[in-house]
Parts: C-alpha cells; sequence; structure tokens
C-alpha cells in the first residue's frame, strides 16, 4: 500500500494539480472550472484558457483545493471552499431549489469535484480526500459543508461521471442526505459548527 499525504493546491504545486487533474475523466479540459464560471463563459472557453484560470486561481489564493499524494506521485484533487464563488452551483435548479442553506453565505463551503488518477484508484483516496477536505474546512471557519455526489445503486454512471462524488463515501465521513433532487442525485450537508 502507497503512503498517502495529502496537501493544499498552491501556486507551487500547479504541475502536481495539472498532473493530477489530467489521469482520468474530464479532468484535463475542465480544470476545475466547471463550478466557477457560468455554462457560458465554460463553453466559450478553450482548455488552455481554463487552466490559465486554475492557475490564477492558485496564484492568488487561498487554495481552492486538495492534491493526494501516493508514495509522492500527484493522484487526486477535491475542491473544496466556500460555496459562493462557485458560482454555477447557485445556477443550477436542482441544487439552488433544495438547499435549505442560503445561497450567498459565506459560512456554507462545498465539496463538489473529485479527480483521481486511474492508476491510482481503488486505494481509498476519494475517502482520505473527503476527510481531508473536512479538516481544510473546520481550519477555514466553516460552518456547513454540502456536497451534491451520486448515488450510483440508484442509476448505472461511469467512472467520469462520479466527479460530484458517491454517496456512501460522504455518508460514511458523517454527511447527512437532505435532499434527493433526482433519484440518483443527492445533497448532502456536514454541520462543522
Amino acid at each position: 500500500m502507497p503512503k498517502i499525504t495529502i496537501e493544499p493546491a498552491t501556486a507551487d504545486r500547479f504541475d502536481d494539480a495539472e498532473h493530477a487533474l489530467t489521469g482520468g475523466g474530464d479532468g484535463r479540459s475542465c480544470q476545475c472550472q466547471w463550478w466557477m464560471i457560468t455554462n457560458a463563459e465554460f463553453q466559450k472557453l478553450s482548455t488552455d484558457e481554463r487552466e490559465r484560470l486554475l492557475q490564477r486561481e492558485l496564484d492568488a489564493g487561498p487554495p481552492p483545493a486538495l492534491i493526494a499524494y501516493a508514495d509522492g506521485d500527484a493522484a487526486g484533487w477535491v475542491r473544496v471552499g466556500p460555496r459562493v464563488p462557485q458560482v454555477r452551483i447557485a445556477r443550477t435548479r436542482e441544487i439552488a431549489g433544495a438547499t435549505a442553506q442560503a445561497l450567498d453565505d459565506p459560512s456554507v463551503w462545498s465539496v463538489s469535484c473529485f479527480v483521481v488518477r486511474k492508476e491510482h484508484r481503488g486505494l481509498g483516496l476519494t475517502t482520505a480526500l473527503l476527510e481531508a477536505a473536512i479538516a481544510h474546512a473546520r481550519k477555514g471557519k466553516a460552518r456547513v459543508i454540502e456536497a451534491y455526489p451520486i448515488d450510483p445503486t440508484a442509476a448505472k454512471h461511469s467512472s467520469n461521471e462520479l466527479y460530484r462524488g458517491v454517496l456512501s463515501v460522504f455518508l460514511a465521513a458523517g454527511f447527512t442526505e437532505v435532499a434527493r433532487t433526482k433519484p440518483d442525485r443527492a445533497i448532502v450537508q456536514l454541520e462543522l459548527r
């Protein structure tokens, strides 16, 4: 079993962030910008432009995500941070209409995106990243963490579609399901204070 460590996605770790994002799924083309900009903006930008947005985000700080390392190799990624800057969340009807948390509340954080490189799947990295995300949110004074995982027991999904996370992982970490927006999509929350 490799040694797993998790570090903040800071400017000096940009190359590691890129490595983690490009090993499976849509991470390479998305650059973890899906939740950060409107759909019109997302569709208009090239992959290189999205990469520059991510670079600027890491340069400006605070870290918008965490990177998991397996024996030093950047193996996974989780976006965790205040929900307000993740503008697409408030514009997604299934989420905005079902959350009990005010959409403009800066004390509500979101765990909105996971990427695990194909060669590192099966190591429990999603669970480790979620545990680290909870600790990161506590340190950042979040009041509530919200997430929008998929329930693969309700409908079949490709591994690429699981970027929101899997419901069972969140429930095992102590989150509570607060809404079911579709048979296979949930909203979960964890109260931190």
